[in-house]
């Protein structure tokens, strides 16, 4: 086991190397760079990702967070940047060393990897911040949906599923599976808005706040009044995602354990005087849970990163979602490839987690004569 953890670890030196370099060689070629903005506002011509990006250079969030001393913008000048004609070429200079872009780009990319290395991400270009306290400001948000999102969805669908395995073919699993199919043909982002206007001062009821992980008097709440804060502002978004995953979960659950019933394994022990509630637990639950747990790393990284984009706009919850969304439109190198890296870091971690309780849940199966 030992030996297999060890391998695992060190083949995730390459693949993080892979996916930075991939990522980074994209870049190079994205137009409206920050070199290309920050020229835009100064000459007052638009080449932004977004909107947000416009006005004076200053250090909120729509401005690169440091001021160019000198703008000279008599001096012509033949410049590879889109709008740059008629600058000052020292100003130019200028404008890449203040976004580190006066190195080559290999230079560069050895750079951030040692940088990484050493979990130095650097300053955003956008916000005076560094990147690492900008990430863990926003990060009480992704955690909340992705954790309680997928601990919900799991606890109900492995239940759930397993009952309509038992039961296959009987009225509660035809009326279940309606509501199930219902439930995931259903957008999201769509169910996210149909309970703002059920429930959140739509139309009808006002009982959920819109804004925020907390109320504003959070800190004032005894602890119980704060954990009940907590879920209230939770309740919404946390139920918008799970309403897909819910479903797909469930459906995997019952295929899975269904697969297993009817396999031979199972009709030699009941025949040899063992009762179903024996069989489920003692044979089909670990073999048919393997496929199960296999799907929980994807599904939290894509609840955790990806898939609260959209609820996090809907109900204005400042998360990783939103910031990675955000970055990326504005060119935000820093937080772009240091979210990249630490979200491909901790996916190829929970893994290695998942294939160690692979052996949990099944004892047979050998990590150590298996390569990796």
């Amino acid at each position: 086991m030992g030996a297999y953890i060890i391998r695992r670890l060190l083949l995730m030196i390459p693949t993080v190397f892979g996916i930075m370099a991939i990522s980074f060689l994209v870049v190079q070629f994205a137009p409206g760079g920050p070199v290309e903005q920050y020229i835009g506002q100064l000459t007052g011509m638009s080449v932004d990702a977004t909107a947000r990006i416009s006005g004076s250079a200053g250090g909120d969030e729509s401005g690169p967070a440091t001021q160019i001393d000198t703008v000279d913008t008599n001096s012509e000048a033949t410049s590879s940047y889109r709008g740059a004609q008629g600058l000052d070429p020292e100003l130019i200079a200028q404008i890449e060393r203040q976004f580190g872009f006066d190195k080559p780009p290999l230079e560069r990319f050895g750079l951030m990897l040692w940088n990484y290395a050493r979990f130095d991400f650097g300053e955003s270009f956008y916000r005076d911040i560094s990147v690492i306290d900008l990430v863990l400001e926003k990060l009480p948000v992704s955690i909340s949906l992705g954790l309680w999102m997928t601990l919900i969805s799991y606890g109900i669908s492995i239940p759930l599923g397993i009952a309509k395995a038992v039961g296959d073919g009987t009225r509660f699993d035809i009326w279940t599976s309606a509501i199930i199919i219902v439930g995931y043909a259903i957008p999201g982002f769509l169910f996210a808005i149909l309970l703002v206007i059920l429930f959140a001062g739509g139309n009808f009821l006002d009982l959920f706040p819109l804004r925020g992980l907390v109320s504003d008097n959070f800190e004032t709440l005894s602890w119980p009044d704060k954990i009940l804060d907590y879920f209230w502002h939770l309740t919404l978004p946390i139920i918008s995602m799970a309403v897909g995953a819910f479903a797909t979960t469930t459906l995997l659950t019952k295929n899975s354990f269904l697969d297993e019933i009817r396999k031979q394994y199972v009709m030699t022990a009941r025949a040899k005087g063992l009762t179903d509630q024996q069989v489920m637990g003692r044979h089909v639950f670990r073999n048919a849970m393997l496929l199960i747990i296999a799907s929980f790393p994807g599904a939290f990284i894509g609840a955790f990163f990806g898939g609260s984009l959209l609820i996090e706009t809907i109900f204005s919850l400042d998360g990783l979602g939103l910031l990675g969304f955000e970055s990326i439109l504005n060119r935000d190198y820093p937080v772009v490839f240091a979210t990249l890296y630490i979200f491909s870091l901790l996916g190829l971690i929970i893994s290695l987690i998942s294939d160690l309780t692979y052996m949990w849940i099944d004892p047979r199966i050998d990590f150590e004569s298996r390569e990796v």
